[in-house]
């Protein structure tokens, strides 16, 4: 028998070799921790025995879970989504729960047994899907909201579920009273947070704040936690709703999103041991014996949720295709299923049989979740007749605003940072087509006279329709590394030569943009640092010549198109050294010594020189490869000092 420090360091062991594996096959680190469970368990190689501080531990995450769920709960983006969350998501959860249970019934479960199976079943993953809805750039789109407003109400619809499963367990003659008393408990205590909790606890936090001691803060979160956590239990409520209540409290003070990255650790980590803990429990040579049922049990709840959920979208006025594809999104399990799933056990709710099932179920479902998020639009499409009109028109929607322009340049993205760039290019007088998905901005935006259109960028058809055959460049205003990268695949495929600049949120994915084929990639923390740099400088003396020059510098560095220059006859008296590179343009006659070689064939770099760009036909390309093959009539755009670029033209001219 291990003790609680020989089976934590043992269990954090296998699950950092796990998490880093599945990280790397881009799979949810939660399956991970569920299979370090299962193989270490009592079921399999039995290399670790359930200990009771472990399990004590894995409670711990439960509690921060529910905590930060807490701090997701705002009055205010309810309202906002009130028609979506209380509609629709009470809709699926509820619908979900009657289906299972009335068919648990006819196959011969208990209405409690069924009733909890319902429940546990009812819940889709927040953690894999608000990741794939950020990652396709789909949040804002109108399924997007559907999926996020019914996993917001999924979260919430935890809590009386806790409350009504330990009510369910006691004697037929006890339950109404139980029941009744469990409410009458919550409905006291959120009276109690909503009337005077948040303007204590925002006292209380400001006071700890004052202090200027991030210990201190730490310190005092982890009392609220636990401390609400443990009153809540006192009166016979479950931690996770006082752990929730807790959050509660602090999500309407300005203190909330520090404390919600001071718990994120605790959170993640002890989470990971509850569902190592949950792991524990699956029983790999039951589930084997009982293979088909898992399968029917999978089939059944895909299809099942997929059902209700599509059904009630339409109920509540989507189009078939949105429905369609917001039943696909939420139809897998999710993780709060093993949360239920585990105080089900506990209170000896369900058969061990069917226990097995459902968790080899719900691991699965959470397996081919992205799967079927990816074929989602194919399914669609195959389906949903009404889907090919409504994607005609919003190509023809894009099609009308591009109709004119010539010369224009595709924004593709409408934030912050498209629209920023949209006003410059307006004042410098160049046309412009800009596509976002996100059908409130298009329309205040449209209505305002901003040329921008519904439509999603990272499909081959919306470029064609936005005029990417008539466009001098492509420009991604948004920081998605997938969906900026679909884009840059088909721009090169639809036109090799356009040139698309494309905005990186993280220095890290720099090379992956410009091996994709991006003309230039401007990353945000080092344009606000050279900015910040300049502010500074200027700010202490230093002449501001001085520091207009230094940015330059740094930015040519950086930079391909801003390095070099052409010179003519007005830049004689420039303070500019010898040194200074610059840019020479080179025609390539017939019959010329660099007709077909390649760049690197040529050996330029001797000189200190390197081809910027290549115009062929009136396309150019920037930073053309080494493998690039001259052809007669290029336009070869030559990079250095004034002494070299002579050398280079005589080579690639004379030989």
């Amino acid at each position: 028998m291990l003790n609680t420090l020989e089976f934590v360091v043992l269990l954090l062991a296998a699950a950092v070799v796990m998490v880093a594996f599945f990280r790397s096959m881009n799979l949810p680190p939660v399956l991970a921790y569920l299979l370090v469970g299962a193989l270490g368990g009592p079921h399999a190689l039995d290399l670790m025995q359930e200990s009771a501080g472990a399990r004590h531990l894995a409670e711990f995450g439960v509690v921060f879970l529910m905590f930060s769920i807490g701090l997701e709960f705002s009055l205010g983006r309810l309202m906002a989504m009130k028609r979506i969350v209380f509609g629709l998501g009470l809709a699926q959860v509820l619908a979900t729960i009657v289906c299972v249970t009335l068919l648990g019934r006819l196959g011969g479960l208990g209405w409690i047994t069924a009733f909890a199976l319902g429940g546990t079943l009812a819940m889709s993953s927040t953690a894999i899907l608000s990741k794939l809805l950020a990652d396709r750039m789909e949040l804002d789109s109108r399924h997007g909201r559907e999926v996020i407003g019914v996993l917001l109400f999924q979260d919430i619809a935890v809590v009386p579920l806790l409350i009504l499963l330990p009510a369910l367990s006691r004697p037929a003659e006890e339950m109404m009273f139980t029941l009744g008393l469990a409410a009458f408990k919550v409905v006291f205590l959120l009276s109690l947070v909503l009337v005077f909790g948040q303007r204590l606890m925002r006292w209380w936090f400001t006071v700890m704040a004052r202090r200027r001691s991030g210990e201190l803060f730490m310190l005092n979160v982890l009392l609220i936690t636990l401390g609400l956590a443990w009153l809540s239990e006192l009166v016979g409520l479950s931690l996770a709703l006082g752990a929730f209540l807790a959050g509660m409290l602090i999500s309407e003070t300005e203190y909330r999103y520090q404390v919600e990255e001071d718990i994120k650790p605790f959170r993640d980590v002890l989470l990971g041991l509850f569902f190592v803990t949950v792991g524990m429990l699956l029983d790999v040579a039951e589930i084997a014996r009982n293979l088909p049922a898992v399968l029917g049990l999978l089939a059944a709840l895909l299809v099942l949720k997929f059902g209700v959920v599509f059904a009630a979208s339409r109920v509540f006025g989507s189009p078939a295709g949105t429905a369609m594809r917001s039943g696909l999104w939420l139809c897998a399990g999710g993780e709060f299923g093993f949360v239920l799933l585990s105080q089900i056990l506990e209170l000896g709710l369900m058969p061990y049989g069917l226990a097995q099932a459902t968790v080899a179920a719900l691991v699965l479902s959470m397996l081919v979740a992205p799967l079927i998020v990816q074929v989602s639009d194919r399914l669609v499409m195959r389906f949903v007749a009404s889907e090919w009109l409504l994607r005609s028109m919003e190509l023809t929607r894009v099609a009308a605003q591009s109709l004119n322009t010539e010369r224009h340049i595709i924004v593709c993205g409408y934030g912050r940072s498209g629209q920023y760039l949209a006003r410059f290019l307006e004042q410098e007088n160049v046309a412009y087509v800009a596509l976002d998905l996100d059908p409130e901005r298009v329309r205040e935006a449209g209505a305002a006279g901003d040329t921008v259109v519904y439509g999603d960028a990272a499909r081959r058809e919306t470029l064609v329709a936005a005029g990417i055959q008539r466009a001098s460049a492509l420009v991604v205003s948004f920081d998605a590394l997938e969906a900026a990268l679909r884009v840059i695949h088909h721009a090169h495929a639809l036109r090799p030569g356009l040139p698309v600049v494309v905005r990186a949120g993280d220095e890290a994915d720099l090379e992956k943009l410009a091996q994709a084929g991006a003309a230039e990639v401007v990353p945000e923390a080092f344009e606000a640092s050279i900015m910040l740099a300049s502010h500074a400088l200027a700010l202490t003396g230093v002449p501001l010549s001085r520091v207009v020059r230094r940015i330059r510098e740094i930015r040519s560095q950086r930079y391909a198109l801003m390095r070099g220059f052409f010179q003519g006859s007005s830049d004689a008296g420039d303070a500019g050294d010898g040194a200074e590179a610059r840019l020479r343009s080179v025609i390539v006659p017939e019959g010329a010594a660099g007709v077909g070689r390649s760049i690197g064939e040529l050996g330029l770099e001797e000189f200190g020189v390197a081809v910027s760009a290549v115009r062929r036909r009136g396309i150019r390309a920037l930073s053309p490869g080494a493998e690039t093959r001259i052809q007669s009539g290029d336009v070869i755009v030559l990079l250095g000092v004034p002494g070299s670029l002579e050398a280079a033209e005589e080579r690639l001219l004379g030989g």
